[in-house]
């Protein structure tokens, strides 16, 4: 383990990290996340040159990327060598504040109840609280399959991704995870304005996201339809846009079978997205089918970790 910490710590720290996530969710007033979009869009009026050339444009894309995320590491950094008392409380409040596994289930489930109920209205207006795409006039099926997507998407982004860099760089890691997630978020769309300048954030978001996505799709298919799910990773996941995005939701999709991606429209024009998964049109059970397998995969994340840690403790005991 990086940033002083071993695996027991890693253990505890994450269990308790997770717990006040469970408590409490997303801080209502005065997120850090807030403050950082702010300072990232001040940053950006200053760095952009969208008018110059690509190079450039990019260059400047780095060296803003820097400026956004080098003093909440450092500082995160730093506070790992402070006493255990102290830096314990970091290590916890860092991870809380970069997980969002509450918050997803609080964002989805609420379409999920509205789909039941038959009330469409709802169910399309808090869709589009989670997704970029109109669902304006979407039929039942495609708010559904929206609030899936969403659901397995963010299960690594907001979940598994975060898990995975707090175990292996501590509070350091998980912070960096996080606001380059957020920069991607915010740069790393292919408009004008951003094409050239998010360029930097996009791809360090995909290296920051490779592994710890091919986790995610791998706990989807063994907690799933286990064959399916890594049929459809091996042979859908390479179609979809985003390297990351696709084995996670292919894999996902196929463990719970169900046919995802195809038409959606964004921004007013009607995309056709590749296929993924297989079998049945996702209607309002399949959200709740789809977050209790992101918190399948939680529980199992941790139960690994804590069978690890017994393990190696064990080792340790008949070594020693």
């Amino acid at each position: 383990m990086l940033a002083g910490l071993n695996l027991a710590e890693v253990f505890w720290l994450a269990c308790a990290g997770l717990a006040l996530d469970a408590a409490f969710g997303e801080p209502r007033c005065a997120h850090p996340l807030v403050a950082f979009g702010r300072l990232a869009d001040w940053i950006e009026s200053r760095f952009n040159r969208a008018a110059g050339g690509a190079v450039e444009c990019r260059l400047y894309g780095v060296f803003a990327l820097l400026a956004a995320v080098g003093v909440p590491v450092s500082a995160a950094a730093t506070a790992t060598y402070a006493p255990a008392w102290a830096a314990a409380p970091v290590s916890v409040a860092a991870l809380y504040l970069a997980v969002g596994a509450k918050s997803l289930w609080q964002h989805a489930q609420p379409i999920e109840a509205a789909l039941a109920a038959g009330d469409l209205d709802r169910a399309r207006a808090l869709g589009a609280r989670i997704v970029t795409r109109d669902l304006r006039e979407a039929a039942p099926p495609a708010v559904a399959r929206a609030a899936v997507e969403s659901a397995l998407e963010n299960g690594n982004d907001a979940v598994f991704a975060a898990l995975f860099w707090f175990a292996l760089a501590g509070a350091p890691g998980v912070i960096a995870y996080r606001l380059v997630n957020t920069l991607d978020a915010m740069w790393g769309n292919k408009t004008a304005r951003y094409l050239h300048f998010g360029w930097a954030a996009a791809r360090l978001d995909d290296v920051m996201n490779y592994v710890p996505a091919r986790l995610t799709a791998l706990t989807y298919a063994l907690l799933g339809n286990t064959r399916t799910g890594l049929a459809c990773w091996r042979a859908q996941a390479r179609a979809w846009e985003s390297p990351n995005a696709g084995p996670v939701m292919a894999a996902g999709a196929g463990a719970l079978g169900l046919e995802l991606g195809g038409a959606a429209r964004y921004y007013g024009q009607l995309e056709q997205r590749p296929r993924l998964g297989i079998g049945n049109t996702p209607g309002a059970a399949d959200i709740g089918r789809a977050l209790r397998l992101v918190f399948a995969g939680i529980a199992a994340w941790i139960a690994a970790l804590g069978l690890a840690v017994l393990a190696l403790s064990a080792f340790w005991n008949n070594h020693a």
